[in-house]
């Protein structure tokens, strides 16, 4: 069930026999020369998506513009302050625990999200610890690529090239979902170079088509299909686990 296509009576019969939500969340930033803009919201979207149609749980609206603010240097992105997303976040917990929704399972699509979500996830547990009484709700994230299997599988696709940022996977994964956008620019190196995240003007300097270690020219929908097929599978998984939990 998707709460953003659902009535309010739904989501009110929803809550009498679940009290669990996923929520995708990611980034709206470049992903090199053929990556989407919006990959890192796309591929948490389609896996949750994917799998509370066959699960039956409720999933939220995608939080599609994270913390992105060394990809600044590309046209298309846009960022949050970490506070604009702690802040925004405090909000989305605290109106779904409004209705009764207790475990709010946050299935992140960029690495640059992760301190964020878990400094938001302590602002929304503080004024309970602060008054010595357990907080109402549970918050958890999970990488989509952390999940059961989809590793493995990575790696059996992309041996070498898949890389740390504009991966082969996800773009994969973006592929699958949009063929229509599939392309395959010519890349210089094959295989980008590696090296560290700082701001926005020396990531443009280190790394000027955007991709970080990978050769995203190995993306195919047909391999998208089955990381999503892995992924389902496990968050299914997961979030019957985490929602089940006293």
């Amino acid at each position: 069930m998707l709460l953003s296509t659902a009535a309010w009576p739904a989501v009110e019969a929803y809550l009498t026999r679940s009290k669990g939500i996923v929520i995708p969340i990611g980034s709206h930033e470049q992903h090199g020369p053929n990556g989407l803009i919006g990959t890192d919201a796309i591929c948490p979207e389609v896996i949750a998506q994917e799998a509370a149609k066959q699960a039956g749980f409720m999933v939220g609206p995608t939080f599609n513009v994270g913390q992105a603010q060394h990809h600044l240097g590309f046209p298309g992105t846009i960022s949050l302050r970490p506070s604009t997303m702690i802040a925004a976040l405090q909000d989305w917990i605290a109106s779904l625990t409004r209705h009764g929704f207790t475990r709010i399972y946050f299935l992140n699509g960029h690495g640059g999200n992760i301190a964020t979500i878990q400094a938001a996830f302590s602002e929304a547990y503080a004024p309970y610890s602060l008054r010595g009484e357990p907080a109402p709700f549970v918050c958890v994230q999970k990488n989509w690529w952390e999940l059961k299997g989809v590793a493995e599988a990575c790696k059996r696709f992309f041996p070498v090239g898949d890389g740390a940022h504009a991966t082969a996977s996800e773009v994969s994964v973006t592929f699958y979902r949009y063929p229509e956008a599939a392309t395959a620019p010519a890349m210089s190196p094959t295989i980008a170079p590696n090296g560290p995240i700082r701001d926005a003007a020396d990531y443009r300097l280190r790394f000027p088509d955007g991709r970080i270690g990978s050769n995203p020219l190995q993306a195919r929908a047909d391999i998208g299909a089955e990381l999503v097929a892995v992924a389902r599978v496990a968050l299914i998984e997961e979030a019957a686990a985490f929602f089940a939990e006293d």
